[in-house]
């Protein structure tokens, strides 16, 4: 089976398990944007929680954040935690939006995808997995977003080395799917969901799982542990195994 099939296929067997995902919360492509780089090193719960702060004081909006002194907004991003670093970086971004683009959000929907995605890697604090979050989420770009769970998943299906890049893992969907923002959408949703429930680093839940007929992981026998496979379960004890060690 050729790449782009099999990953059609990873596709719809998600998304027969898990059904539709819903992915990204926010009321306005702006809340997205401000909340992708909130959500850097935290729980959305900590973004929600800054969110609506600056919901109900009437400032999610470029102009008033724009306008806000950079103090304030520290000071109302403190429930996203390290919000320090995170006013630095949502200033920043704010100035790349004004600068750029007159600060309106709705032209990062119809723009160039590899400009406005080279621009906003420019944009101090905004590494890749923010920059096409930012892009996808929020404005519409047909750009996939990698993370953690992503480079996972593939690694174990023997799709990808386990150490591969995030451009590598990026460049793997972007090449053999069709450029699809809907699709994109709810396929990294999707494997944010497979992950967190089963395909965890520690302790995968392989009972069941949709995609366990695929998984060369699975079906590997543990180093030195003839017993791994225990009610469908990989219990690896050797050291250095991808599910001996990390959180989940």
């Amino acid at each position: 089976m050729e790449v782009g099939e099999r990953l059609l296929e990873i596709y719809r067997q998600l998304l027969d398990a898990y059904g539709p995902q819903g992915w990204w919360p926010g009321e306005t492509p702006f809340e997205v944007m401000v909340g992708a780089i909130l959500a850097q090193n935290t729980s959305w719960r900590n973004v929600e929680r800054a969110l609506e702060r600056l919901k109900t004081e009437g400032l999610l909006s470029p102009g008033a954040l724009y306008t806000l002194p950079v103090e304030e907004l520290t000071e109302r991003l403190r429930p996203a935690g390290t919000y320090r670093v995170k006013a630095v970086r949502l200033r920043a971004f704010l100035d790349y939006l004004f600068r750029v683009h007159a600060g309106d959000p709705q032209r990062l929907a119809i723009g160039d995808l590899k400009t406005l995605r080279n621009e906003l890697l420019a944009v101090p604090g905004i590494g890749p997995e923010t920059a096409d979050s930012i892009l996808l989420y929020g404005a519409g770009q047909p750009t996939f977003v990698v993370d953690g769970y992503t480079a996972r998943l593939l690694a174990r299906l023997g799709l990808a080395q386990e150490k591969a890049s995030y451009q590598a893992l990026r460049a793997l969907f972007m090449a053999h799917l069709p450029p699809d923002a809907a699709m994109f959408n709810e396929y990294h949703a999707l494997i944010v969901r497979h992950g967190k429930e089963r395909c965890r680093k520690r302790v995968p839940r392989c009972e069941g799982c949709p995609l366990l007929g695929g998984c060369a992981f699975a079906a590997a026998p543990c180093p030195g542990d003839p017993l791994a496979m225990r009610a469908g379960q990989r219990l690896c004890r050797a050291s250095g195994d991808l599910s001996a060690d990390g959180a989940q």
